[in-house]
């Protein structure tokens, strides 16, 4: 490979996206190796770890606001993005500009060795390193009081677990998903997302799975770190109010607490929560209070999860079976009664087929759009389709594109006169079906 001339943020995020075209697969101590020869800008950094298989980002984000309402600066590292890759660094709130971006990538682009790559040989990072790197060091240029990370894959062998130490760590609901590269069993899945568990800290985990709790507690045993369990039973569902939910949560320092969460998604609940218990023994009742913990959590947005994007049209980040699962339970009891369609596509190293299966059988959706993406990952809409066929009961159409698909059910949500019919709209299956619905909306 030859060095090239980059000069401009567009040149670097075309650079970026040409790189699993040429990378290899790193180990961790490459990655390590390389944030040394950075200068160790994660040692600038209070660092919170989050892991699971979903509701990782929606946990930085109820985290980020809280720690924010209490006065707390912070710095938010998440993926994938949906349409922007700068959603992917959030500093004080807002997305990294394009000149930080800039300076950090060419940071790293300068520190490669060049002579080794050029000879095939050397270290270059992953698109995921690299942009771990690029975070890594533009939050140690602004000192934020907090960093939080989001692992990409896994957790023992992610990029993000290079770093050096952490204040805490949080796991989030575990499933079975990317079973090819973290094992096929909730057990060996869990022991990789306790991979980022370290010695003497603090680690706050989902308890829905006797399982994978096991794995986790006896890592945090091992390592002699206290471990904070999230149940069920720690919070308790009030009501719906104006597409909002109401829930009681039991804290630590402040008994039962009253919380408002600005979706209808039933699964946030559980996310809010464990927040709320990292935020709770981040301080340990010193200087959070419980206002500042509710105003945190109802002004939380987060991007694609039970987003309402159109009146009455949802879209939803669920793309692996537990996704489902979470996003049918909110679907149940949303409290809509008039028709439901489904605007559905997958990424085709997911499994697809039991996504389908939940939805097909689950009778909610009187229609279900399948449809193929621009992606070369995602799944072909005739393979889809030779799914669905499989229940006699389902009423499905294909589409070879989301743009067509997405313009039919919208078309589909009017009467005669163009007066709505009492239909809803949901959105679901993939982050990258996600992001082209963002970015239809904002040509539109």
């Amino acid at each position: 490979m030859k060095r090239e001339h980059i000069t401009t943020f567009e040149q670097a995020v075309e650079y970026l996206y040409k790189v699993p075209l040429f990378t290899r697969k790193n180990t961790l101590e490459d990655t390590r190796a390389f944030l040394h020869k950075l200068g160790y800008p994660d040692r600038k950094l209070k660092i919170i770890h989050v892991a699971g298989t979903n509701g990782k980002g929606s946990v930085c984000a109820y985290l980020r606001f809280i720690l924010e309402e209490a006065g707390y600066s912070t710095a938010v590292f998440t993926s994938p993005h949906l349409t922007d890759i700068r959603e992917r660094f959030l500093i004080r709130g807002k997305e990294m500009s394009r000149d930080a971006f800039l300076e950090a990538f060419l940071q790293i682009y300068d520190g490669l060795d060049w002579k080794n790559l050029e000879r095939g040989q050397g270290y270059h990072p992953t698109f995921f390193e690299y942009l771990f790197f690029i975070a890594m060091i533009a939050f140690a240029r602004e000192k934020p009081d907090y960093c939080i990370l989001e692992t990409g894959l896994g957790g023992r062998l992610d990029a993000t677990n290079a770093v050096t130490s952490k204040d805490i760590s949080v796991i989030t609901r575990i499933g079975l998903d990317h079973t090819k590269y973290l094992g096929n069993t909730i057990e060996e899945i869990a022991a990789e997302k306790a991979g980022i568990l370290q010695s003497h800290t603090s680690v706050i985990f989902a308890d829905t799975d006797i399982k994978s709790s096991r794995v986790i507690l006896r890592r945090a045993a091992e390592l002699e770190s206290r471990a904070y369990a999230v149940s069920k039973y720690d919070y308790a569902f009030l009501n719906f109010k104006n597409k909002s939910i109401d829930f009681s949560l039991h804290t630590r320092y402040y008994g039962y607490i009253r919380l408002t969460l600005h979706t209808i998604a039933l699964y946030q609940m559980e996310n809010a929560a464990l927040a709320v218990r990292t935020a709770e023994v981040l301080d340990e009742g010193r200087t959070i209070t419980a206002d500042q913990i509710a105003r945190g959590v109802e002004k939380c947005f987060w991007a694609g999860r039970m987003e309402e994007i159109l009146p009455e049209v949802y879209l939803d980040g669920a793309h692996n079976e537990d996704g489902i699962r979470a996003f049918l339970d909110t679907v149940r009891t949303d409290g809509w009664q008039g028709r439901r369609s489904l605007l559905f596509s997958a990424a085709a190293d997911k499994d697809y087929g039991k996504m389908l299966r939940l939805l097909a059988r689950s009778g909610l959706f009187y229609r279900i759009a399948a449809s193929g993406m621009r992606t070369e990952r995602g799944a072909k809409p005739e393979v889809l389709g030779r799914l669905l066929e499989q229940y006699p009961g389902c009423s499905y159409t294909l589409y070879d594109n989301v743009d067509t698909a997405f313009h039919d059910l919208l078309d589909g949500q009017k009467g005669p006169e163009g007066q709505k019919e009492g239909e809803r709209i949901y959105i679901a299956g993939s982050l990258y079906l996600a992001g082209e619905i963002k970015e239809l909306l904002e040509h539109d």
